[in-house]
């Protein structure tokens, strides 16, 4: 008799992407009616995002009110609404394996989109390509001048318009501006530090930055490598790193993912070999070595090591501070901070490490809020999305107006600007600020900006 749920801890197969069967059309769609039909049956992630609405709203208004009675091409509309955020897998579904209903509904839209994208289907092919090319973005914005006139065009009413009905981009949602100083070709080198290896951690560190913090965001990587000299921790930079490839396993582009992995994990293989933790300082690119590339690739050795030595920042910084390592010498406290965990942080299964990490300041006040903020990478800004995302998020907005803090943050700084959105939008208390948890860190630490 199959049992109702199940007590085990979930376990995720290896992706089968270049298996026969994988782009087989007939095959992904037959696999939609039979996951959709206990999705229907459940409906236990109803709660998560628009995927699941969209699907029992198809299924609620067919003439059968199951699953049989839906258009099969509606199904696409479930796949276009998912981006891979993997918490119905992770904290809702009791069908996941080892359950022999093997329900792994991520991977199941990682397909039908990879489907999409070998099959030329995509709605926006175009603008989803020019979105997920993060490396060569960052490398053309960040030209003098260019950089200047490309973060102009992003403030410009006129443009931005334009933009959404060419380009397809919401006219009002938060893009970020690149930096004129990419943090790879003005970053400090590391002082000389005696390296100190801990029961858990390892005691020098390799910086994967992310095309994000490299041409967008610098400053989060000048405020770990502080936090780290201030720690006495020698770090490097990983030497001729790319993209990570988790913007095109979003859009279903995994042969690029493949050709980007060809790229990163030689490198980062030898760095782990030679005993560093690296460390990532963007959620998702941390998920993608710790468990989508492994899935991926899961005979290869190089790979393994990456995945075993790879590090959210505040799960390094943690658990050098369990290994008495860690200086807690705070002379800044930071009040009321409302803390978002992101979806791709919860998912790499770490625990709350950053809340661990604000917490130990003096005076320090943190609410932990647990829910999506919506803007789940490219897929947030989008024309078509852009209003879905701010819905998904107005539980957060709504926990952070009414904590009234003096900051606000995100491991995910995409997710922290999509909240400043819709505080701007919503009767949000007070005017709490968004930082990133690194530089709150630093900022507590007194080090300087």
């Amino acid at each position: 008799m199959t049992r109702e749920g199940s007590l085990e801890a979930p376990t995720r197969h290896p992706i089968d992407w270049k298996g026969p069967d994988y782009l087989d059309e007939p095959k992904i769609v037959a696999e939609m009616e039979r996951i959709f039909d206990i999705c229907h049956g459940c409906r236990r992630c109803v709660s998560l995002c628009n995927t699941f609405p969209t699907l029992f709203d198809h299924v609620d208004e067919s003439a059968s009110g199951e699953v049989d009675g839906v258009a099969k091409e509606k199904y696409w509309d479930v796949v276009d609404q998912c981006y891979l955020c993997d918490m119905c897998y992770m904290v809702k579904c009791p069908y996941v394996p080892p359950h022999p209903w093997n329900v792994d509904f991520p991977h199941l839209m990682l397909r039908a989109k990879a489907y999409q994208f070998t099959a030329g289907t995509m709605k926006h092919p175009v603008r989803d390509r020019n979105l997920s090319s993060t490396d060569r973005n960052g490398t053309l914005a960040t030209i003098p001048v260019v950089v200047q006139m490309v973060n102009a065009a992003t403030k410009s009413k006129p443009l931005r318009e334009l933009g959404e009905k060419v380009v397809g981009v919401h006219k009002e949602a938060w893009v970020p501006e690149f930096s004129a100083r990419p943090f790879r070709s003005h970053a400090p080198k590391s002082m000389v530090h005696e390296v100190r290896n801990g029961e858990r951690t390892s005691g020098k560190v390799a910086l994967f930055t992310t095309c994000y913090v490299n041409y967008n965001e610098p400053g989060i990587a000048h405020d770990l490598v502080k936090i780290l000299e201030h720690n006495a921790i020698p770090y490097t930079l990983v030497q001729g790193e790319v993209c990570c490839g988790m913007p095109k396993f979003e859009q279903g582009d995994l042969a690029t993912v493949e050709k980007l992995k060809q790229r990163n994990i030689p490198r980062l293989a030898k760095l782990a070999r030679d005993g560093y933790a690296i460390l990532t300082p963007v959620p998702s690119c941390t998920l993608m070595f710790k468990q989508e590339l492994p899935l991926m690739f899961p005979d290869e050795e190089d790979v393994r090591v990456v995945r075993d030595a790879m590090n959210d920042p505040f799960e390094y910084l943690m658990a050098r501070r369990r290994d008495g390592l860690l200086k807690t010498d705070f002379t800044r406290p930071l009040g009321k901070v409302a803390y978002q965990v992101p979806c791709h942080t919860r998912v790499q299964k770490g625990g709350l490490k950053t809340q661990e990490a604000l917490e130990q300041v003096p005076d320090t006040q943190v609410l932990t809020i647990e829910r999506c903020s919506g803007h789940a990478g490219t897929w947030g800004v989008k024309a078509e999305f852009h209003e879905t995302a701010l819905k998904i998020g107005r539980p957060v907005f709504r926990q952070i107006g009414e904590f009234a803090p003096d900051f606000f943050a995100s491991d995910c700084q995409m997710a922290g600007h999509h909240i400043n959105e819709g505080l701007e939008r919503s009767d949000a208390k007070g005017k709490a600020v968004g930082k990133h948890p690194i530089t709150l860190l630093r900022m507590a630490y007194g080090l300087p900006d």
